[in-house]
C-alpha cells in the first residue's frame, strides 16, 4: 500500500513527514484505548533498534519516527510501523504517580475563576480535580510537560483569552478537558488552580521526566508550598570558582585550554548535532540551524562531525584565545578577522595564545559556525552539549553566551586531519531562498488550491522569528487555508501531534510557520508540507526580512539532493 494512503480496514495511515520522518496515524480521537495502541506501536518499533532511527514518539493517536534518511530503510520502517500496529501487544497501564498540590490562593490564582465557570464552590472544584485518575497521553510543549486527561466536564474551563507571560514552575492548570503541570517557569494560557513542589523534570535525574506516556496521575490536596525559583541550573565552565571564596585549586595550573568571551555578539550559542532520543519526554532536539556549515567548520579543524561549536547570529562575538588553537569559521560571512587580519568564511587559521577573533560587517548569510580543534567542552546533558534557550538546557546555563564567560576546550586533536575547502563550494543564499518541500504529514487538511498558493507565493520572514521557527508573511490573497475537514473542535481543528524539523505549520491566521531547530516536539497546527533535509541549511542562513519560495518535490529527488550534499562534505 503506498505511503500516505489510509487502510480502510484498520483506519491506519502511514505518511511521509519530509524525507527524514514518518507518521503513523490511528483514529482521530482522544481516547485511552487508541492512545494505548499508539504507545504499544512506538514501544515495539523502538525495541527493534533499527539503523538510522533517531527518535520514536507516541502522541495522542499517532506515532512519529525521526530517522537519518541516508542510513534508515524507509520502506522497511513503514512496514515495521504497520506490522507493529497489527501485532504489538496492548500496552499495560504505566506507573501511578501521586502529586501533592496546594490549591487556590497565590498557588492557584484561577481557582475562583474555574469555580465560577463550573458554578461550584472552589472546594468542590478541588474535590473533582482530585477525584479523577488521569492518563498521561503524551509529553510536549516543554521538557517533561505531560498532557493529562480527562478532566471532569463540569470543571473543564477553557484556556485564558490572554496567556500569562510568566507562570511559576510546578503550577497545575486546566485547559478544557486537559490538565497538566508546568515543569519550569514559562509563558502559558492554562487556568492555574494550584501548585506542586514535585520536580517534574530534572535533566540530571534518571529518568529526567517524572512522567512517561501511559502513566497514571492522581492529584492530592496538600498544604501550601515554598517558592521553587526558576528551575534547575546547568553548571557550565563559566561557573567554576564564581562564589568568591578561596579555592586551593586556583594555585594549580589549569591543564585545559580556554577561550574568553570578550563580547558575546547578538546571539551566540553552543551547539552540537542535537539532543536526539528524548522527544518522547518533550525534550527538543536543538542543534545547529545550518547543519552543513556546522559539519564543515568541524571538518576544517579535524573534529568529528558532531563536536560542539559556536553558532553566531548576524553579529558575531569577540573571543580571546588563551592557548594555542586552530579555529575555523564556516557558513555566513560576518566579516571575521584575527588580530586585524581578515579570515574568510569556510576557512581555518592556527592561532597563538592571546590572539583575538572579531567580527565586523555582515556580508552574506545569517549564522556563522566557529569550531576549535578538539571542540568545546561543556557538560553533556541528556547526551548533548547543544543549547536550548527556551528550556534552559545545555551549553552554559542553557543560555546564549555572556561577556566574561570562559569556554573550556576539549583536548587538542593536534594529529587530526584538517580539511580544506574550495571557496564557493558551499555558498549560502543571498536575500532569500527557494526551498523544496514534500507534502505532509497533515496534507489531508488542505485542498489542492492551498498547494498552488504555497508554490506561487513569495513569503517574507517576519521579525517574530527565531530558532524555534520562522513566521512567514504573504498577502491576504495568498494564505493557504485549512479546509473544512471535521475535527475534534470544529472545522479544520486537529489533535495535537508530533512536529518535524522543516515542518510548515498553517495556523488559523493562514500565515505559515516554518519549524526550525529549537521547535517544540509537539504542536496543534497541521503541517501542510516539510522542507527537505538538503535545503534546511539554506533556510538556516536566512534572516527576518528575507524571502522564501516553496516548490514541491518527490522523496527520490530529496534523497538525491541529500546524497549530493553528503558527497561534497565527504570530499573536502
Amino acid at each position: 500500500m503506498p505511503a500516505g494512503i489510509r487502510d480502510p480496514g484498520s483506519g491506519i495511515r502511514v505518511v511521509d513527514a519530509g524525507d527524514s520522518g514518518l507518521l503513523l496515524e490511528l483514529e482521530a480521537t482522544i481516547d485511552p484505548a487508541v492512545n494505548a495502541h499508539a504507545i504499544a506501536i512506538a514501544s515495539a518499533v523502538a525495541a527493534e533498534h533499527r539503523a538510522g532511527v533517531r527518535d520514536v514518539i507516541p502522541a495522542f493517536r499517532s506515532v512519529a519516527v525521526h530517522f537519518d534518511p541516508l542510513v534508515a530503510d524507509v520502506d522497511a520502517l513503514r512496514e515495521a510501523l504497520r506490522r507493529a500496529a497489527d501485532t504489538a501487544p496492548a500496552a499495560r497501564d504505566g506507573a501511578l504517580v501521586e502529586v501533592p498540590v496546594a490549591y487556590g490562593g497565590e498557588d492557584g490564582p484561577d481557582l475562583d475563576e474555574v469555580a465560577a465557570f463550573a458554578k461550584l464552590p472552589p472546594a468542590a472544584v478541588v474535590e473533582r480535580h482530585c477525584g479523577t485518575e488521569y492518563r498521561v497521553f503524551m509529553l510536549g510543549f516543554l521538557p517533561g510537560f505531560a498532557y493529562l486527561g480527562t478532566v471532569d466536564t463540569a470543571i473543564a474551563a477553557p484556556r485564558k483569552a490572554t496567556p500569562r507571560t510568566r507562570i511559576p514552575a510546578g503550577s497545575v492548570g486546566i485547559a478544557g478537558r486537559q490538565t497538566g503541570i508546568y515543569p519550569r517557569q514559562s509563558p502559558g494560557g492554562w487556568q492555574l488552580i494550584g501548585r506542586t513542589a514535585v520536580t517534574v523534570f530534572d535533566p540530571l535525574r534518571e529518568p529526567a521526566s517524572l512522567f512517561a506516556p501511559g502513566d497514571r496521575v492522581k492529584f492530592v490536596a496538600a498544604a501550601g508550598i515554598r517558592d521553587q525559583g526558576s528551575g534547575i541550573k546547568n553548571i557550565g565552565a563559566a561557573d567554576a570558582g564564581s562564589s568568591g571564596a578561596f579555592d586551593p585549586r586556583s594555585l594549580i595550573p589549569d591543564p585545559y585550554r580556554h577561550v574568553t568571551v570578550l563580547e558575546p555578539g547578538l546571539f551566540t550559542t553552543i551547539q552540537d548535532s542535537g539532543r536526539w532520543g528524548h522527544q518522547d519526554r518533550g525534550v527538543p532536539v536543538a542543534g545547529p540551524m545550518d547543519r552543513r556549515s556546522h559539519r564543515l567548520a568541524n571538518a576544517l579543524v579535524g573534529n568529528p562531525p558532531g563536536a560542539a561549536t559556536l553558532e553566531a547570529t548576524l553579529l558575531g562575538p569577540e573571543l580571546r584565545f588563551e592557548h594555542p588553537v586552530r579555529v575555523a569559521i564556516a557558513g555566513a560571512d560576518l566579516g571575521a578577522s584575527i588580530d586585524g587580519t581578515a579570515i574568510g568564511a569556510d576557512s581555518m587559521r592556527a592561532c597563538g595564545a592571546g590572539s583575538v577573533l572579531r567580527f565586523g560587517e555582515r556580508r552574506r548569510g545569517t549564522r556563522a559556525y566557529i569550531a576549535f580543534d578538539g571542540g568545546i567542552d561543556v557538560p553533556l546533558l541528556l547526551g548533548s552539549r547543544a543549547t536550548h534557550v527556551a528550556s534552559e538546557l545545555g551549553g552554559i546555563d542553557g543560555r546564549a553566551l555572556k561577556a566574561g564567560a570562559r569556554l573550556q576546550l576539549c583536548e587538542s586533536n593536534a594529529g587530526g586531519r584538517s580539511a580544506t575547502v574550495r571557496r564557493g563550494s558551499f555558498e549560502s543564499a543571498t536575500g532569500g531562498a527557494r526551498l523544496r518541500i514534500m507534502r505532509g504529514p497533515q496534507d489531508e487538511y488542505f485542498d489542492e488550491a492551498a498547494f498552488d498558493i504555497l508554490q506561487r507565493t513569495r513569503f517574507v520572514i517576519s521579525p517574530q522569528s527565531d530558532r524555534m521557527g520562522y513566521r512567514l508573511v504573504g498577502s491576504e490573497r495568498t494564505r493557504p487555508a485549512v479546509v473544512g475537514r471535521p475535527g475534534p473542535s470544529g472545522p479544520g481543528a486537529m489533535i495535537s501531534d508530533a512536529t518535524f524539523m522543516g515542518g510548515l505549520q498553517i495556523p488559523p491566521s493562514g500565515e505559515p510557520i516554518l519549524l526550525m531547530a529549537d521547535r517544540q516536539t509537539t504542536g496543534g497546527y497541521p503541517q501542510i508540507a516539510t522542507v527537505i533535509t538538503a535545503d534546511l541549511p539554506l533556510a538556516g542562513q536566512l534572516a527576518p526580512g528575507e524571502w522564501i519560495e516553496f516548490v514541491l518535490c518527490t522523496r527520490s529527488e530529496a534523497i538525491a539532493a541529500l546524497k549530493e550534499q553528503e558527497e561534497a562534505l565527504r570530499g573536502i
